[in-house]
């Protein structure tokens, strides 16, 4: 297992060390994110074939780039498993991987772009002692990191006393174990976590972007605590790239960095010290070069916090975005 970077300068200048790849967008058909049809094609262009195909050149491109985090989840589609199989063609190469999974949701959209639900969450310990077993067939190895996906201040998991043993063992028996965020309340569930007694939690993965910046005092006080913090959605799903178009803002910003509106979010990520990993979500090559081509912004800090909008307006509008 390679560690992830958790000492590192700010703006370091090799970013492939700071960069993970994220699977989320290409492990199924439909995703929140824009500019799918032409990324990937029409969804009837989108079979499983298809898809593993474009994950593993993904994946290939990673590598040889120097991406050493990669990032998936039991509710991903097949993400898990089109990993498992790439990595079973390169096996030297597991070593040096750090591979994250998350358990908490079920996949359930069945490969169609119209099913009514995509996920169905649920966090309990049947769950858990149900997805684990199916994240180490599908990958084909241990996770090294297994988050809680997408904890939320309403999810009983910090109150699951049987719930939080079983972590504790997983987290004894040499895997990471952290949870993700999602929701305006992120920084509350991350102190609550914190302040947990006996906590199995060394990790989180948690949004932060320009336009949802709440968060940042909390994952500051998690890398305070040796936390492993791994940053994800910092493209806001697509809405801070050329393709998403509606954040003049931020794109007249990125212009005046000179610098593209994707490598002005990744940079701007990148340049808080307490970010170990950040996400691409990238679903091409050109995407993933783009992205390691960004570098910290030379704009000030109050410029880029005045992107920022309310979180409770951040996610609504996240949570109205369609499945395409």
């Amino acid at each position: 297992m390679s560690d992830a970077q958790h000492d590192h300068d700010e703006g370091d200048g090799d970013l492939s060390s700071r960069l993970g790849l994220g699977l989320a967008a290409i492990g199924r058909p439909a995703y929140i994110t824009v500019g799918r049809d032409g990324d990937l094609g029409a969804g009837s262009e989108r079979s499983i074939e298809a898809m593993r195909d474009r994950a593993h050149g993904l994946l290939e491109a990673a590598w040889w780039l120097g991406i050493r985090y990669i990032d998936v989840a039991r509710s991903y589609g097949l993400a898990e498993q089109f990993l498992g199989s790439w990595l079973a063609t390169n096996p030297a190469r597991r070593d040096e991987l750090t591979i994250g999974s998350k358990w908490g949701y079920d996949y359930v959209g069945e490969w169609r772009m119209d099913a009514p639900t995509q996920e169905r969450k649920e966090h309990s310990l049947a769950m858990f002692e149900r997805q684990w077993p199916e994240t180490q067939e599908a990958l084909g190895t241990d996770p090294d990191v297994y988050f809680v996906h997408s904890l939320t201040a309403d999810s009983p998991v910090l109150t699951d006393e049987a719930l939080l043993d079983r972590l504790r063992t997983l987290a004894e028996s040499g895997v990471r174990v952290g949870f993700s965020t999602s929701g305006p309340e992120q920084g509350a569930v991350i102190d609550a976590a914190l302040a947990l007694p006996d906590s199995p939690f060394t990790a989180v993965e948690c949004t932060w972007n320009l336009l949802e910046q709440s968060a940042a005092p909390a994952l500051e006080r998690a890398n305070e605590a040796r936390w492993l913090v791994v940053v994800k959605e910092v493209l806001a799903n697509g809405r801070l790239s050329a393709e998403g178009g509606g954040e003049p803002d931020a794109s007249a910003l990125a212009a005046r960095d000179e610098q593209p509106l994707e490598g002005l979010a990744i940079g701007a990520a990148v340049a808080h010290p307490w970010a170990d990993i950040v996400l691409s979500g990238a679903v091409t090559r050109k995407q993933l070069r783009v992205n390691l081509e960004a570098k910290a912004p030379a704009v000030s800090e109050e410029r880029l916090e005045a992107l920022a909008e309310p979180p409770e307006q951040y996610w609504a509008e996240r949570a109205a975005r369609p499945w395409a």
